[in-house]
């Protein structure tokens, strides 16, 4: 009998999870549910969603969940718009840590995908990018990786396959991914908070709208992640 990792329970356990995000990406394409993640789509449908969201509170979030993982583990666009809805259907706290659950199970699963024949393609495709991205990783994986989430500076999907593709341990990945997540996921979400009260009481898109209380202070946010790629090279270039 074989045994290790040539063994073909083995391999046939370490293609589970490109099964998976094959088998997510053919539902979410069949679905059609990529057409309706816009903020168009949510605006048009907010009165309802919120409806839903109220009278099947559980189901409601179980399902947004799972649409979420789903989108990051098929490395198609659209978290950030998901965790804005989930501060628009759940406020802001629910909503973020909603999202922030999801986006982290879905970033495991491509990072797991990434140690089989996925890696290999999935490299092909994404090109340089994701080489460069890897190579960081030698020095001190969780501090890079934890870099990464913070700062926009890189897709989601990317710094997934360049995590996978560099080996970094498991719990790292996933420590490192909930931290560095965390700030953008409540900020997301309070903003999308901030849009569905605005919504609610057919407030203007006008400069006032920017100017309330629920929606300046999520702005404020992202402002400051959008700034924190600048600050950390002047922090490099101060260290060298």
């Amino acid at each position: 009998m074989t045994s290790g990792s040539g063994s073909p329970a083995r391999r046939w356990t370490r293609l589970v999870p490109l099964l998976v995000i094959g088998a997510l990406f053919i539902v979410l394409l069949a679905s059609g549910a990529l057409r309706h993640i816009s903020l168009h789509e949510l605006k048009a449908h907010q009165a309802q969603l919120t409806q839903l969201a109220a009278r099947r509170p559980i189901l409601t979030l179980a399902a947004y969940v799972a649409l979420y993982v789903l989108i990051v583990a098929a490395c198609v666009p659209g978290p950030s718009l998901m965790t804005v809805a989930g501060g628009l259907l759940f406020g802001s706290w629910l909503g973020g840590a909603a999202a922030l659950v999801s986006a982290t199970l879905g970033s495991v699963v491509v990072f797991l995908a990434c140690r089989t024949a996925f890696g290999d393609w999935a490299a092909t495709r994404a090109g340089p990018a994701v080489a460069r991205l890897e190579a960081g990783f030698a020095k001190s994986a969780f501090s890079y990786l934890l870099a990464l989430r913070l700062m926009p500076v890189a897709p989601l999907f990317l710094v997934n396959i360049a995590a996978g593709l560099a080996r970094i341990r498991l719990s790292t990945m996933i420590l490192a991914t909930l931290i560095g997540t965390a700030p953008a996921s409540f900020i997301y979400g309070g903003l999308g908070a901030g849009l569905g009260e605005a919504i609610r009481h057919n407030a203007a898109l006008d400069a006032g709208f920017f100017a309330r209380p629920g929606i300046v202070a999520p702005l404020a946010g992202l402002a400051l992640i959008s700034l924190l790629p600048a600050l950390w090279r002047l922090w490099r270039a101060r260290q060298s």
